[in-house]
C-alpha cells in the first residue's frame, strides 16, 4: 500500500511539473475549461429558474389534478337479432351535476400518501349584477381551509379580508373594475335558475390571469350549492400532489380508484409541457457541444505536450517508468485541467448569477443548486480524463530509444 501511494505521488509530481513547464498552455486551456463550465452552470441554472417560475405561476392558480364526473352518454337500445340499425348520434349535452358519494371519495383520498391536499368544490356559471352593469362569472364554492392548500388565496389578496360564508364573497380584481365595486360593496348573483342572492364583497384577489380575475367569485360551499341548485353536492374534487411531474401518472391511479374522470395539469397544459421539453432539450444540446469543445481543447494541448516532451518521456521510460505510469501521468494532467477549470468556472458562474439576480430585470430568481455544481465539476473532470486518453496512449506507446534520440 505504501509503495502504491509512493508511485502515485511520483506520478502526480511529474504531471504537475509538466504543467508548470508549459504555464502559458496550461493557463489558456484552464481558462477555456472555466469558460465552458461557467456557460454550462449559468445556462442550466437560468433555464431551471425560468422553468420553475413558469410552473409556479401556472400551478399557482390551478389544482394539480381535477376529478369530475364521467361524461354522460346516450343510451342506445338493443335491436332485434339480424336487424341492421344505422344511427346518427349527437353528443349528449352535459348538465351541471354532483359527484356521487363525494364525501366518501374525499375521505378515501385524504388517506392517500401521494396526495398532499384534497378539496371538494362546487362551481357553475352565473351573472353578477350591480345596477345596470352585468358580468358573466363563475361561482366557485369552497371549503376555505381545504382550498387554501390547493390555491393559497391569501397570497393573492390585494384588498379586504380572506373570508367567505355568511353572505361574504371574494371576487377578482378585473371583475371588481368592470363592475365598479370595491371591498364592502354589494353584488347580486343570479344563476338563471330562479336562484339569486346578494353578497357582500369581503375581499378582492388578483391571481395574475386576466380571465380568472374577470370571472371568479368565491363563495362558501353551502351558499354556492344553494345558488347552483345542487344542495349537498360538489362538481369537482381538486387535488394537489408532492411531485408535480408525476401528476399524470397519479391522475390515472386516482381515476381508476374512484371511477371518476381525472385531469392533470400536464394534460390541460400540453403546450406548456412541450415548451419546457424543448427548453430542456436545447439546454442538453448546449451542454454536449460545450463539453465536446472543452474535450478537444484539452486533447490538443496534451497532444502538443506529448510532442514537446518526447525526450523526457523517453528518459522516464529508460529509468524504469512503465507504460501504465506514463499513461497515468497524462491522464492526471487531463483531470487537473478539468478540475481546475471547473473550480474557476464555478466561481465565474456564481458571479454571473449574482449579477443577474441583483441587477437583472427581476422577472424571476435564478437558484444554483449544489447538485448542479457537483455534477458539472464531475462532468468537467471526466471530460478532461477522456480527452487525455488518446494523447496519453500515444505517450505510453513511445519507444524509449527513439524518444531519447528525438530532437
Amino acid at each position: 500500500m505504501t509503495r502504491f501511494f509512493a508511485r502515485l505521488w511520483i506520478e502526480w509530481t511529474i504531471a504537475l511539473g509538466f504543467l508548470r513547464e508549459g504555464r502559458a498552455q496550461s493557463v489558456m486551456i484552464s481558462v477555456g475549461v472555466a469558460v465552458g463550465v461557467a456557460v454550462i452552470v449559468f445556462v442550466t441554472a437560468l433555464i431551471q429558474g425560468l422553468q420553475s417560475n413558469i410552473i409556479e405561476r401556472t400551478l399557482g392558480t390551478q389544482a394539480h389534478i381535477r376529478l369530475i364526473s364521467p361524461d354522460e352518454v346516450n343510451i342506445v337500445l338493443p335491436t332485434a337479432k339480424g336487424t341492421l340499425q344505422l344511427i346518427q348520434e349527437d353528443k349528449r349535452a352535459q348538465r351541471l351535476r354532483s359527484i356521487n358519494n363525494w364525501q366518501q371519495i374525499s375521505a378515501s383520498l385524504d388517506q392517500l400518501p401521494l396526495l398532499t391536499a384534497v378539496s371538494p368544490v362546487v362551481s357553475g356559471p352565473a351573472f353578477a349584477r350591480r345596477g345596470e352593469a352585468v358580468g358573466s362569472v363563475a361561482l366557485v364554492g369552497i371549503d376555505l381551509a381545504r382550498y387554501q392548500k390547493i390555491i393559497p388565496l391569501k397570497n393573492y389578496l390585494i384588498g379586504g379580508q380572506l373570508r367567505v360564508g355568511a353572505g361574504d364573497a371574494l371576487i377578482g380584481s378585473q371583475l371588481a373594475k368592470d363592475l365598479g365595486v370595491q371591498v364592502g360593496s354589494k353584488l347580486r348573483l343570479d344563476t338563471g335558475q330562479q336562484n339569486s342572492a346578494v353578497v357582500n364583497i369581503a375581499g378582492i384577489f388578483e391571481l395574475g390571469v386576466r380571465e380568472l380575475d374577470a370571472r371568479y367569485v368565491y363563495l362558501d360551499l353551502k351558499q354556492a350549492q344553494s345558488l347552483l341548485g345542487l344542495p349537498g353536492g360538489v362538481t369537482v374534487i381538486d387535488l394537489r400532489v408532492a411531485d408535480i411531474f408525476a401528476a399524470e401518472t397519479i391522475a390515472g391511479q386516482v381515476g381508476r380508484l374512484t371511477s371518476l374522470q381525472a385531469e392533470s395539469w400536464i394534460k390541460t397544459n400540453a403546450q406548456l409541457m412541450n415548451a419546457l421539453t424543448a427548453q430542456s432539450l436545447s439546454t442538453n444540446m448546449i451542454i454536449v457541444f460545450v463539453a465536446i469543445s472543452v474535450a478537444f481543447g484539452i486533447a490538443s494541448v496534451l497532444s502538443v505536450s506529448v510532442v514537446q516532451r518526447t525526450r523526457e518521456i523517453g528518459i522516464l521510460r529508460a529509468t524504469g517508468a512503465t507504460r501504465q505510469q506514463i499513461l497515468r501521468i497524462f491522464l492526471i494532467q487531463g483531470a487537473v485541467f478539468g478540475l481546475l477549470g471547473s473550480l474557476i468556472g464555478t466561481g465565474v458562474s456564481y458571479a454571473l448569477v449574482w449579477v443577474f439576480n441583483r441587477f437583472g430585470p427581476g422577472l424571476f430568481y435564478i437558484p444554483v443548486s449544489s447538485t448542479l455544481i457537483l455534477v458539472t465539476m464531475l462532468l468537467a473532470t471526466l471530460t478532461g480524463v477522456l480527452a487525455a486518453a488518446v494523447p496519453s496512449r500515444r505517450a505510453a506507446a513511445l519507444d524509449p530509444v527513439v524518444a531519447i534520440r528525438y530532437v
